[in-house]
């Protein structure tokens, strides 16, 4: 049964309320709109036609026919624009064309070292996206919105990433007026992990809505969503827990500044460095996943004591929010059940049985494609909410 929504008193121009029916893909007839709005079928054909007039809404086809002649049904247009997302990592990118329903047409990932500075990044940011655009016959004009996630925290009232400490240069830049300033269209910018928990959900987890994306690779974070929202802070550095004190890491100096930080032992830097200090021939976290691959004994032992700390500071997260389910991803997950079961025999051990009694703790199966994925959520969510849909009908 279709609930029933009375929409006679919106503000606004009201076909907002149309598109959001419509965007979950599903074509329905005028008189199916109209049952579920409440709303009169004249004043849905207005509301359709415009719509029709953005070119957000198309005639699929008709209906099939219960005698007499068959009705039209609506649907989304998905490829009426393009929504570039670009997740940024410590040494990557990875960039993805998608069309208004986040599902990527074209993809790229390549190396790139965030310190080399935003205008060489964003630079290359909008030359990889003008190609991928030309391999699908499109442009530039056919954007509309570009969303970003960079490794670092950022101000989400003014998208300015603040005091990053891998990304030397960036702090306080405006990323989306720099953008802007090149591409006539809305930039949303969030931390990296916040996207990767919006993809992570849309991708594998859309029924829940509790929800930690923990990112362990260069440094650590976490995604929170809460009740289906996406949780920020009041500053946007909600899930920053990397920084979080552990005891293992006392006295130990973080680059952050301070010591005894989360990332100065379970990072895939620090592990890699305590391995290295071990005498195994290690530099960098990829070769600690291979190790671990390899079923050296030394590098699982590390992963899992790593997994332990993050395990520590997750048992405290679960007593705040209650999620369902806490997703691992980032370089670092690549390793395996070594790292999940350090966190689990953490967090299953000193955590509220009622708070554990359904929660799962799973690697990511989406690690390489989750942040871009979220990255155009995060742009789509505002081009195209009610606000925005009522901005451009008018």
């Amino acid at each position: 049964m279709v609930e029933t929504r009375k929409l006679q008193g919106q503000s606004g121009s009201g076909a907002s309320a149309l598109f959001q029916l419509l965007r979950d893909g599903n074509p329905r007839t005028r008189a199916e709109l109209a049952t579920v709005t409440g709303l009169a079928r004249s004043t849905i054909a207005q509301r359709i036609g415009s719509l029709i007039d953005l070119g957000f809404v198309t005639p699929v086809g008709d209906a099939a026919s219960t005698g007499g002649r068959p009705s039209s049904q609506f649907s989304l247009n998905h490829s009426a624009r393009l929504i570039i997302g670009a997740d940024l990592g410590a040494s990557h990118i990875s960039l993805a064309i998608t069309d208004l329903a986040a599902r990527p047409l074209a993809e790229v990932r390549a190396n790139m070292d965030i310190t080399d500075g935003p205008e060489k990044v964003l630079s290359f940011i909008l030359d990889r996206s003008t190609e991928l655009l030309e391999s699908l016959g499109r442009s530039l004009d056919d954007v509309l919105a570009i969303g970003l996630g960079l490794p670092g925290p950022v101000e989400h009232a003014t998208g300015l990433p603040i005091n990053p400490p891998i990304m030397p240069g960036w702090d306080r830049f405006d990323v989306s007026g720099w953008l802007r300033n090149r591409v006539d269209v809305p930039v949303l910018v969030d931390n990296d992990v916040n996207v990767m928990a919006l993809g992570a959900r849309s991708l594998a987890f859309a029924t829940v809505d509790d929800l930690l994306f923990m990112k362990v690779a260069t440094g650590i974070g976490a995604g929170v969503i809460s009740n289906g929202e996406l949780l920020r802070g009041a500053q946007g550095i909600a899930g920053d827990i990397g920084h979080v004190q552990v005891a293992r890491a006392a006295g130990i100096a973080c680059r952050c500044g301070s010591t005894g930080c989360l990332e100065a032992v379970a990072s895939g830097p620090a592990i890699a460095s305590a391995l290295a200090r071990a005498g195994l021939d290690v530099d960098t976290p990829e070769q600690v996943v291979e190790l671990v691959k390899a079923g050296n004994v030394e590098a699982i032992q590390a992963v899992r004591q790593a997994g332990r700390d993050i395990g520590d500071v997750l048992t405290t997260c679960v007593s705040l929010i209650n999620p369902s389910v806490i997703v691992l991803g980032g370089s670092m997950a690549l390793a395996g059940e070594h790292l999940i079961a350090g966190v689990r025999e953490v967090v299953y051990t000193r955590s509220m049985p009622l708070a554990t009694e359904h929660l799962s703790i799973v690697q990511s199966g989406t690690n390489d494609r989750a942040g871009v994925i979220g990255a155009s959520i995060l742009a789509l969510s505002h081009v195209l909410s009610p606000e925005s849909i009522d901005a451009m009908v008018a």
